[in-house]
């Protein structure tokens, strides 16, 4: 009895929320917690109980996927947000009213389809500003004008399509040689110094037009892949295999294949698709996509192959990106798979 009594005179999470927020403006340290709104602190404290919360179930085996590890605090220079609530907020015409900060004139990128539950502001590496808001959409229908298409992503050509596509990667190289001259410049100077912090900026600054490059090519793809197509099916990439390479891990590492694999299953729940996703494990490479034939393993370096069976010249991309299709949709090739022993005939292009 005594246990049940101590347990229902516990406070609960926002009394918790409550009490730590206020104990820390108490103090010297953190006096200027009292300057700003108490929404974005209680939200803070809630994110890091939902941290805590998924870091101990991870340790426990709780939590399905890759290990959680132990939260860590934000770094002063780098990203920082600030999440507002219904209470907080307001929108006025083309206004933005925030909590004990006060009416911002922000730059629209669209209208809002509908009344904002909360608002987040965030200010990137490169003191960028933007805000966030979480609305609710109808689902939108769009007639999809092909069955089902597979996509094989590579370097040079970001992503071939199985109905003949391609779509070509941007060219990163530019900025990337800054940023790689930038480091070295920045390694040579005082910390805490201000020219050390102009070159941080400008280090931001081009890993921002890079990033956002990235984005605005990821996402018109990955729109139009989905409108026109009800089956969408990807590889499953081991990425995180991949970038050990070390020849390879930099150029890896600025496609965002991750990224848009993570779009086209967000847009196809939005459009009503069927994303799927086949095993790393298919040897979509090694099959020909016309009669089934398996010539083996074939170096990175063979971009054209002939198959033994039908005589018919495949490019090595658009011939996995059939495949991928092919197993996608569920259509085995195993069946009609002709084995031999190694013999292959490659043509390279």
């Amino acid at each position: 009895m005594a246990i049940c009594k101590q347990s229902e005179n516990l406070p609960n999470n926002s009394d918790l929320q409550k009490l730590v927020i206020t104990q820390a403006k108490k103090t010297i340290e953190r006096k200027w917690l009292s300057d700003v709104s108490t929404t974005p602190l209680q939200q803070s404290v809630a994110d890091l109980g939902v941290a805590y919360k998924n870091f101990f179930d991870s340790l426990k085996g709780k939590r399905k996927g890759k290990k959680v590890g132990t939260p860590k605090f934000k770094k002063k220079m780098g990203r920082q947000s600030a999440r507002f609530t219904l209470n907080s907020f307001s929108i006025k015409a083309d206004e933005v009213y925030l909590a004990k900060i006060g009416n911002i004139n922000p730059i629209w990128s669209r209208q809002l389809p509908s009344a904002p539950s909360s608002v987040t502001v965030i200010k990137d590496c490169a003191n960028r500003y933007f805000l966030s808001f979480v609305v609710e959409i109808e689902p939108i229908h769009v007639d999809a004008k092909h069955i089902s298409i597979g996509i094989d992503l590579g370097l040079k050509t970001f992503a071939v399509m199985s109905n003949g596509g391609k779509a070509l990667s941007p060219n990163y190289s530019t900025l990337d040689r800054k940023i790689r001259k930038l480091h070295k410049k920045l390694a040579r100077q005082p910390k805490d110094s201000k020219r050390r912090n102009r070159t941080r900026i400008k280090i931001a600054k081009l890993h921002n037009q890079i990033a956002d490059t990235r984005k605005d090519f990821l996402h018109k793809l990955s729109t139009k892949i989905v409108n026109d197509n009800q089956v969408i099916v990807l590889e499953d990439l081991n990425v995180s295999g991949m970038v050990n390479n070390r020849k390879l891990a930099r150029v890896i590492s600025l496609q965002g294949w991750r990224e848009f694999r993570t779009l086209c299953q967000a847009k196809s729940e939005k459009l009503n698709r069927d994303f799927r996703v086949i095993s790393r494990w298919e040897p979509t490479s090694q099959i020909c996509s016309c009669c089934g034939y398996r010539w083996g393993k074939i170096d990175l370096s063979v971009r054209s192959v002939l198959c033994l069976n039908c005589n018919t010249e495949h490019d090595r991309d658009e011939n996995a990106a059939k495949n991928i299709n092919k197993v996608g949709i569920g259509h085995c090739h195993d069946s009609k798979r002709t084995r031999i022993d190694r013999k292959t005939t490659t043509v390279a292009s």
